[in-house]
């Protein structure tokens, strides 16, 4: 009798072990195997220990930045012990290895933040102590409310969950759409994005594959979301034009529409003090169109706000 290998193509997903991140895995395996009519046994989740959430007691900025949530899964992918990656593209670098390929964007989720801790950063006190350790939301927070005390919180949402609750600070930010995949909808009063933009490529899920691998981009495709993939794809070719870093805190969203990307960006001084922003409308393949808008964007921003990007 024919082994399940033998009688239903089969593909091997690499994912973080955090929940949330198991969670996207999850969702991944579940449309593949409705897009392919393949029993879940089709799809393997292999699950892979990642530097990032080893080491939880410093800023990830300071310790070698997005990298440390890619890196294994980019060897265990090059090697061929995995034939996709699962990312949270918000964590993902804008340079990645030769020889591997974004195949896929999955429906892209809920962009915003949440508050979690009081209904409105105009409820919360003087002085208040605000859990984060994303120079984006500590930047936003602070221009905000300069008033505000910035400390760090590392971890998974239960982590940080956790430490507020401990009293270790008034309030902290996490993203709607990783408090959705977590069953935790209920959570936090979500941001209104007018006044409070998320970060770059929040609430997409990314499925990367070696760039040579012709079975599996056939079968990732089938779950492509293309309005979702030309999102990220815009607001990532903006980052990498800014030269942002994990140090640079910038707020970005672009919108798909007709063919059209509507993108708009705002950059920030580390303290908040110091505020750039910019927007625009731009085909949605017009690379060199989102070069010169971060070029411009950039070269309006103060000193202050120049010296956490890479120029060339």
């Amino acid at each position: 009798m024919p082994s399940d290998h033998e009688t239903h193509p089969f593909i091997r997903l690499g994912t973080r072990r955090s929940p949330l991140a198991m969670a996207q895995a999850i969702e991944t395996q579940k449309r593949l195997c409705a897009a392919h009519d393949w029993p879940p046994e089709a799809v393997e989740l292999v699950p892979v220990e990642a530097s990032g959430d080893k080491i939880q007691d410093r800023p990830l900025a300071e310790i070698g930045g997005k990298a440390l949530w890619t890196r294994e899964l980019d060897v265990w992918l090059a090697e061929g012990r995995i034939d996709v990656s699962v990312h949270s593209m918000k964590d993902v670098e804008t340079l990645r290895p030769a020889g591997l390929t974004i195949a896929a964007i999955l429906p892209r989720a809920d962009k915003r933040d949440v508050l979690v801790g009081a209904t409105t950063l105009a409820n919360l006190p003087k002085g208040a102590t605000i859990g984060t350790s994303a120079p984006r939301r500590a930047a936003q927070a602070l221009n905000a409310r300069p008033d505000f005390n910035i400390v760090m919180f590392r971890g998974n949402v239960a982590t940080r969950l956790g430490k507020l609750a401990e009293g270790e600070a008034d309030a902290t930010f996490l993203a709607k759409a990783g408090l959705d995949r977590l069953g935790e909808d209920g959570v936090g009063t979500p941001l209104a994005m007018e006044d409070w933009l998320p970060a770059p490529a929040q609430g997409a899920i990314g499925l990367e594959c070696r760039t040579g691998d012709k079975r599996v981009k056939n079968l990732l495709a089938a779950i492509d979301h293309p309005p979702s993939y030309a999102e990220i794809r815009a607001e990532r070719a903006v980052l990498a034009a800014l030269g942002g870093t994990c140090h640079s805190p910038i707020a970005m969203l672009a919108r798909f529409d007709a063919g059209e990307i509507h993108v708009r960006c705002v950059l920030y001084s580390p303290d908040g003090v110091e505020r750039a922003e910019s927007s625009a409308t731009l085909k949605a393949d017009d690379n060199q169109g989102l070069a010169i808008f971060a070029a411009e964007l950039l070269g309006k921003a103060a000193p202050s706000i120049k010296s956490v990007f890479i120029t060339v």
